[in-house]
Protein backbone atom coordinates (compact mmCIF):
# COMPACT_ATOMS: atom_id res chain seq x y z
CA UNK A 1 0.00 0.00 0.00
CA UNK A 2 1.38 3.38 -1.39
CA UNK A 3 2.07 5.32 2.34
CA UNK A 4 0.07 8.20 3.05
CA UNK A 5 1.96 11.79 2.51
CA UNK A 6 1.08 15.08 4.28
CA UNK A 7 2.44 17.94 2.19
CA UNK A 8 2.86 20.95 4.58
CA UNK A 9 3.61 24.69 3.36
CA UNK A 10 6.25 27.06 5.09
CA UNK A 11 7.72 30.08 4.72
CA UNK A 12 11.13 30.22 2.81
CA UNK A 13 13.40 31.86 5.58
CA UNK A 14 15.75 29.54 8.26
CA UNK A 15 13.11 29.93 11.10
CA UNK A 16 10.03 29.25 9.11
CA UNK A 17 11.30 25.59 8.09
CA UNK A 18 13.25 25.70 11.25
CA UNK A 19 9.32 25.56 12.82
CA UNK A 20 8.27 23.42 9.99
CA UNK A 21 10.96 21.01 10.77
CA UNK A 22 9.39 20.91 14.73
CA UNK A 23 5.94 20.70 13.85
CA UNK A 24 6.82 17.85 11.66
CA UNK A 25 8.62 15.71 14.21
CA UNK A 26 5.46 16.39 16.38
CA UNK A 27 3.26 14.61 13.84
CA UNK A 28 5.77 11.84 13.04
CA UNK A 29 5.34 10.87 17.20
CA UNK A 30 1.73 10.92 16.26
CA UNK A 31 1.96 8.90 13.26
CA UNK A 32 5.09 7.43 12.09
CA UNK A 33 3.33 5.88 9.53
CA UNK A 34 2.61 9.35 7.46
CA UNK A 35 5.13 10.73 4.97
CA UNK A 36 5.59 14.32 5.32
CA UNK A 37 6.64 16.67 2.50
CA UNK A 38 7.86 20.21 3.43
CA UNK A 39 7.25 22.66 0.45
CA UNK A 40 8.15 26.18 0.66
CA UNK A 41 7.05 29.19 -0.94
CA UNK A 42 7.73 32.85 -0.84
CA UNK A 43 5.22 35.43 0.64
CA UNK A 44 4.16 39.21 -0.39
CA UNK A 45 5.37 39.91 3.54
CA UNK A 46 9.15 38.28 2.88
CA UNK A 47 9.59 40.30 -0.01
CA UNK A 48 8.58 43.66 0.71
CA UNK A 49 11.21 44.89 3.47
CA UNK A 50 11.25 48.91 2.70
CA UNK A 51 8.17 49.74 4.33
CA UNK A 52 6.14 48.61 7.51
CA UNK A 53 3.67 45.98 7.71
CA UNK A 54 1.19 48.44 8.56
CA UNK A 55 1.59 50.62 4.83
CA UNK A 56 1.78 47.34 2.75
CA UNK A 57 -1.28 45.53 4.07
CA UNK A 58 -0.86 43.84 7.26
CA UNK A 59 0.74 40.78 9.18
CA UNK A 60 -2.18 38.72 6.19
CA UNK A 61 1.03 39.20 3.94
CA UNK A 62 2.61 36.66 5.56
CA UNK A 63 0.02 34.25 5.26
CA UNK A 64 -2.44 34.65 1.83
CA UNK A 65 0.35 32.44 -0.68
CA UNK A 66 -0.01 29.53 2.14
CA UNK A 67 -3.48 29.91 2.40
CA UNK A 68 -4.28 29.77 -1.15
CA UNK A 69 -2.48 26.69 -1.22
CA UNK A 70 -4.49 25.13 0.91
CA UNK A 71 -7.07 26.45 -1.19
CA UNK A 72 -5.68 24.93 -4.36
CA UNK A 73 -4.88 22.05 -2.68
CA UNK A 74 -1.21 22.12 -3.58
CA UNK A 75 -0.58 21.50 0.45
CA UNK A 76 -2.13 19.85 3.35
CA UNK A 77 -1.28 22.07 6.26
CA UNK A 78 0.67 25.43 6.94
CA UNK A 79 2.66 26.22 9.53
CA UNK A 80 2.94 29.88 10.88
CA UNK A 81 4.11 31.67 13.89
CA UNK A 82 1.04 32.35 15.68
CA UNK A 83 1.41 36.19 16.44
CA UNK A 84 2.45 36.51 12.33
CA UNK A 85 -1.21 35.54 11.64
CA UNK A 86 -4.69 37.75 11.20
CA UNK A 87 -6.83 37.67 14.56
CA UNK A 88 -9.69 36.49 12.64
CA UNK A 89 -9.45 33.10 11.53
CA UNK A 90 -11.12 31.54 7.65
CA UNK A 91 -13.69 29.11 9.19
CA UNK A 92 -12.86 26.55 5.97
CA UNK A 93 -8.77 27.13 7.13
CA UNK A 94 -8.82 27.11 10.67
CA UNK A 95 -5.80 26.79 12.99
CA UNK A 96 -6.18 22.90 13.87
CA UNK A 97 -3.22 22.62 15.90
CA UNK A 98 -1.20 24.93 18.51
CA UNK A 99 2.70 23.67 19.31
CA UNK A 100 4.00 23.60 22.99
CA UNK A 101 5.55 27.26 23.38
CA UNK A 102 9.11 28.63 22.87
CA UNK A 103 10.20 31.46 25.44
CA UNK A 104 8.08 33.78 24.94
CA UNK A 105 10.13 37.01 25.94
CA UNK A 106 11.74 39.71 23.93
CA UNK A 107 15.10 40.27 24.15
CA UNK A 108 17.60 42.58 22.87
CA UNK A 109 20.67 42.00 20.82
CA UNK A 110 23.68 44.73 21.18
CA UNK A 111 25.90 45.74 18.57
CA UNK A 112 29.16 44.13 18.30
CA UNK A 113 31.87 45.91 20.86
CA UNK A 114 29.16 46.63 23.57
CA UNK A 115 27.32 45.26 26.49
CA UNK A 116 25.22 47.83 27.13
CA UNK A 117 23.44 50.53 25.33
CA UNK A 118 24.71 54.18 24.99
CA UNK A 119 23.45 57.34 26.53
CA UNK A 120 20.63 57.80 23.66
CA UNK A 121 20.37 54.74 21.80
CA UNK A 122 19.10 54.28 18.45
CA UNK A 123 17.18 51.02 18.59
CA UNK A 124 16.06 48.82 15.67
CA UNK A 125 12.31 47.64 15.57
CA UNK A 126 8.97 47.84 13.56
CA UNK A 127 7.13 46.99 16.40
CA UNK A 128 5.03 50.15 17.76
CA UNK A 129 4.47 47.80 20.89
CA UNK A 130 8.34 47.20 21.20
CA UNK A 131 9.16 50.77 21.17
CA UNK A 132 6.71 52.12 23.39
CA UNK A 133 7.52 49.62 26.09
CA UNK A 134 11.33 49.95 25.71
CA UNK A 135 10.97 54.08 25.76
CA UNK A 136 9.40 53.64 29.22
CA UNK A 137 12.44 51.67 30.52
CA UNK A 138 15.06 53.17 28.90
CA UNK A 139 15.29 57.16 28.25
CA UNK A 140 16.46 58.76 25.33
CA UNK A 141 16.12 55.72 22.81
CA UNK A 142 15.11 56.67 19.47
CA UNK A 143 13.85 54.09 16.92
CA UNK A 144 14.29 53.10 13.42
CA UNK A 145 11.94 50.41 11.51
CA UNK A 146 14.08 47.32 11.08
CA UNK A 147 12.65 44.57 9.14
CA UNK A 148 13.77 40.89 7.58
CA UNK A 149 14.39 37.43 8.80
CA UNK A 150 16.52 36.87 11.97
CA UNK A 151 20.10 36.94 10.17
CA UNK A 152 19.25 39.91 8.25
CA UNK A 153 18.09 41.94 10.79
CA UNK A 154 21.48 41.48 12.67
CA UNK A 155 23.21 42.17 9.65
CA UNK A 156 21.45 45.67 9.93
CA UNK A 157 22.48 45.85 13.00
CA UNK A 158 26.22 45.98 12.38
CA UNK A 159 26.22 48.02 9.37
CA UNK A 160 23.54 50.89 9.76
CA UNK A 161 24.37 52.13 12.69
CA UNK A 162 22.22 50.55 15.07
CA UNK A 163 22.98 50.61 19.38
CA UNK A 164 20.83 47.27 19.47
CA UNK A 165 17.54 45.60 17.73
CA UNK A 166 14.84 44.06 19.38
CA UNK A 167 13.85 40.53 18.84
CA UNK A 168 11.58 37.78 19.73
CA UNK A 169 13.43 35.05 21.96
CA UNK A 170 11.60 32.28 20.50
CA UNK A 171 12.85 32.75 16.94
CA UNK A 172 16.52 32.87 17.98
CA UNK A 173 16.35 29.87 20.29
CA UNK A 174 14.67 27.67 17.77
CA UNK A 175 17.54 28.53 14.69
CA UNK A 176 20.43 28.13 17.86
CA UNK A 177 21.48 31.61 18.54
CA UNK A 178 20.60 32.38 21.79
CA UNK A 179 24.48 33.24 22.07
CA UNK A 180 23.63 36.65 20.56
CA UNK A 181 21.33 38.15 23.14
CA UNK A 182 22.53 40.99 25.56
CA UNK A 183 19.05 40.83 27.72
CA UNK A 184 16.12 39.16 28.51
CA UNK A 185 12.97 41.49 28.98
CA UNK A 186 10.54 39.53 31.55
CA UNK A 187 6.84 39.58 30.08
CA UNK A 188 6.10 42.29 32.61
CA UNK A 189 8.87 44.80 31.75
CA UNK A 190 7.58 44.11 27.99
CA UNK A 191 4.54 42.58 27.50
CA UNK A 192 4.47 39.70 24.12
CA UNK A 193 2.84 40.40 21.49
CA UNK A 194 -0.45 38.11 21.21
CA UNK A 195 0.98 34.28 20.38
CA UNK A 196 4.53 35.02 20.57
CA UNK A 197 6.51 31.76 20.49
CA UNK A 198 3.57 29.54 19.90
CA UNK A 199 3.63 27.42 16.30
CA UNK A 200 0.20 27.24 14.45
CA UNK A 201 -0.82 24.59 12.36
CA UNK A 202 -3.71 25.81 9.96
CA UNK A 203 -5.65 23.09 7.90
CA UNK A 204 -8.51 22.69 5.58
CA UNK A 205 -11.59 22.06 8.13
CA UNK A 206 -12.95 19.60 5.45
CA UNK A 207 -10.47 16.99 5.52
CA UNK A 208 -11.22 14.84 8.49
CA UNK A 209 -8.50 12.49 8.51
CA UNK A 210 -5.83 15.26 9.23
CA UNK A 211 -8.02 17.27 11.58
CA UNK A 212 -8.36 14.14 13.54
CA UNK A 213 -4.18 13.85 13.30
CA UNK A 214 -3.94 17.01 14.31
CA UNK A 215 -5.49 16.98 17.28
CA UNK A 216 -2.74 14.41 18.38
CA UNK A 217 -0.58 16.84 18.07
CA UNK A 218 -2.25 19.81 19.98
CA UNK A 219 -0.71 21.27 22.88
CA UNK A 220 -3.28 22.13 25.64
CA UNK A 221 -1.71 24.82 27.15
CA UNK A 222 -0.70 26.30 24.29
CA UNK A 223 -4.38 26.47 22.68
CA UNK A 224 -5.47 27.83 26.29
CA UNK A 225 -3.21 30.73 25.98
CA UNK A 226 -3.98 31.39 22.11
CA UNK A 227 -7.18 31.05 22.87
CA UNK A 228 -7.12 34.01 25.22
CA UNK A 229 -4.45 36.19 24.19
CA UNK A 230 -6.07 36.37 20.66
CA UNK A 231 -9.78 36.87 22.57
CA UNK A 232 -8.22 39.72 24.41
CA UNK A 233 -6.89 40.94 20.73
CA UNK A 234 -9.84 40.74 19.00
CA UNK A 235 -11.78 42.81 21.93
CA UNK A 236 -10.13 45.65 22.35
CA UNK A 237 -9.78 45.93 18.25
CA UNK A 238 -6.19 45.81 18.17
CA UNK A 239 -4.83 45.02 14.17
CA UNK A 240 -1.27 44.55 13.35
CA UNK A 241 -0.15 48.39 14.23
CA UNK A 242 -1.83 48.29 17.70
CA UNK A 243 0.71 48.48 20.60
CA UNK A 244 -1.82 46.54 22.72
CA UNK A 245 -0.42 42.98 23.81
CA UNK A 246 -1.10 40.17 26.23
CA UNK A 247 0.81 37.27 27.36
CA UNK A 248 -1.26 34.38 29.07
CA UNK A 249 0.99 31.78 31.60
CA UNK A 250 -0.58 28.72 32.58
CA UNK A 251 0.13 27.52 36.60
CA UNK A 252 -1.28 23.79 36.82
CA UNK A 253 -5.29 24.75 35.82
CA UNK A 254 -4.83 28.17 36.10
CA UNK A 255 -4.14 30.90 33.84
CA UNK A 256 -2.40 34.42 34.28
CA UNK A 257 -3.32 36.72 31.82
CA UNK A 258 -1.03 39.81 31.51
CA UNK A 259 -2.79 42.79 29.34
CA UNK A 260 -1.20 45.93 28.09
CA UNK A 261 -4.03 48.54 26.70
CA UNK A 262 -3.33 50.95 24.46
CA UNK A 263 -5.24 54.15 23.81
CA UNK A 264 -5.22 55.68 20.76
CA UNK A 265 -7.16 58.84 21.65
CA UNK A 266 -5.00 59.33 24.60
CA UNK A 267 -1.71 58.31 23.69
CA UNK A 268 -1.19 56.03 27.04
CA UNK A 269 -0.83 52.38 27.70
CA UNK A 270 -1.85 50.64 31.08
CA UNK A 271 -1.13 47.07 32.24
CA UNK A 272 -3.08 44.97 34.46
CA UNK A 273 -2.90 40.68 35.12
CA UNK A 274 -5.94 38.55 35.97
CA UNK A 275 -6.38 34.98 36.72
CA UNK A 276 -8.82 32.30 35.78
CA UNK A 277 -9.29 28.56 34.98
CA UNK A 278 -7.61 27.38 31.84
CA UNK A 279 -10.81 26.18 30.70
CA UNK A 280 -12.17 29.40 30.17
CA UNK A 281 -9.29 31.02 28.53
CA UNK A 282 -11.49 32.56 25.90
CA UNK A 283 -13.71 34.26 28.04
CA UNK A 284 -10.90 35.75 30.32
CA UNK A 285 -9.07 37.47 27.13
CA UNK A 286 -12.68 38.80 26.43
CA UNK A 287 -13.34 39.94 30.48
CA UNK A 288 -9.78 41.73 31.21
CA UNK A 289 -10.14 43.51 27.24
CA UNK A 290 -13.51 44.78 28.37
CA UNK A 291 -11.91 45.74 32.20
CA UNK A 292 -8.87 47.53 30.70
CA UNK A 293 -11.34 49.66 28.12
CA UNK A 294 -13.68 50.85 31.19
CA UNK A 295 -10.22 51.31 33.26
CA UNK A 296 -11.81 49.28 36.20
CA UNK A 297 -9.82 48.45 39.24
Amino acid sequence: MEKAVIRIGSRESALAVRQTEIVCARIREAAPQVGIEIITMGTEGDRILDRSLARIGGKGLFVKELDAALAEGRIDLAVHSLKDMPMEENPEYPILAYGKREDARDVLIYRSGIRQLPEHPLIGTSSRRRELQMAALYEGCSFRGIRGNVQTRLRKLEEEGFDGVLLAAAGLKRLGMESVIGRYFSVDEMVPAAGQGILAVQGRAADERICRLLWEVDDAQSRACALAEREFIRTVGGGCTSPSAVHAQVRGEELKLTGLYYDEKSGTYHKRSVCAEMQRARQAGEALAVCMMKHED
